[in-house]
């Protein structure tokens, strides 16, 4: 695993990033920058999480962020409505759940492309959001749910604990639960899955729905840092998070993940833009700077893909390695 993560864009970017702005931008260091930073990454980690499962199964998941903006509005509206903060994340992560599973439904029951799914969802779940708010925003949320009640300190670090609880479990899931290792497998090949005795189709389902749930638990980990939600909340995320996945060295084609590289690729993503403010770049080099590491990722996963030899059989439950889960490839 270390020799992959260290080998990859996410990787040598990051690092990049870290000495150049450790010598022209020192002051990016700053106590109150980092915590910004991390409270900025944690629902992109929680968001990301999800998008490297259903990368790890060979599909796309474009309706992301539109799932996001519907479970923080869902969320404000039912914190307005005086729920206590734990029913307000059950009812936003309930409801990105749904809205997964119908992806995964018309995915995996009638076969349609995935990237042709997730496109008409974000297109037809934005513009119900923005028929039903006209543009309006959720504001004067309730000081129960600002922080989650516990002050911006407190707040600060359930946020923190949640993300790092969230890495951590699906980290063991994969690596450890058959379920985990039945993703990998049928992200490698369905058919030899389903040679294998394993059901390809409710897993797609299920796939699609935890990725939905994530997305419904950032929207509210992302909303706790403020008064009002936006109608537009998570426009570009989609991009971002499978940008973060892509860069931490998952293959497009399914079958190959790792949640480690997923962390770095979110960190690498989501810091480029601050840091090329503190260096005194204008903005609009960020998505530029952005392309060239995707462009980067891509190139490296096809050379690495092109270059391996499959040791066991797709399909068959693959074997431990040491890549933050499973792979049906030589490493």
């Amino acid at each position: 695993m270390i020799k992959r993560l260290t080998s990859s864009p996410a990787a040598f970017g990051l690092l990049a990033l870290i000495l150049i702005t450790a010598v022209k931008a020192p002051s990016f260091y700053a106590a109150s920058n980092l915590r910004d930073l991390a409270l900025t990454i944690a629902p992109t980690l929680v968001a990301a999480i999800g998008m490297t499962l259903v990368i790890l199964l060979g599909e796309i998941d474009i309706s992301i962020g539109a799932q996001y903006a519907i479970c923080a509005i869902l969320g404000g509206l039912a914190a307005k409505a005086g729920m206590p903060i734990i029913v307000v994340a059950l009812a936003a992560m309930a409801a990105g759940a749904a809205l997964g599973a119908v992806n995964g439904v018309l995915v995996a029951q009638f076969r349609i492309p995935s990237i042709v799914v997730t496109l008409a969802a974000m297109m037809a779940l934005r513009d119900l959001l923005r028929w039903t708010t006209q543009g309006a925003w959720i504001q004067n949320l309730p000081p129960s749910f600002q922080w989650a009640g516990l002050g911006q300190t407190g707040g600060s670090i359930l946020i923190a604990i949640l993300a790092v609880t969230v890495f951590a479990t699906f980290l063991w899931a994969l690596r450890n639960l058959r379920a985990g290792r039945a993703v990998y497998a049928v992200g490698c090949s369905p058919e030899s899955a389903r040679m294998a005795g394993l059901n390809p189709k409710p897993i797609t389902i299920a796939v699609f729905a935890i990725s939905g749930m994530l997305a419904g638990l950032a929207a509210v980990l992302g909303s706790l840092r403020f008064t009002d939600i936006q109608s537009g909340a998570g426009v570009g995320l989609e991009m971002k998070v499978i940008a973060a996945v892509v860069v931490g060295g998952a293959s497009i084609a399914g079958g190959r993940a790792s949640l480690w590289g997923t962390l770095l690729g979110v960190i690498l993503m989501t810091t480029i833009g601050t840091s090329l403010t503190y260096l005194g770049i204008e903005a609009f080099w960020e998505k530029a700077v952005q392309g060239a590491i995707i462009l980067a990722a891509v190139v490296a996963n096809a050379l690495s893909t092109g270059s391996e030899k499959r040791l066991v059989p797709c399909g068959l439950p693959p074997s431990h390695n040491h890549n933050g889960g499973l792979t049906c490839s030589a490493n």
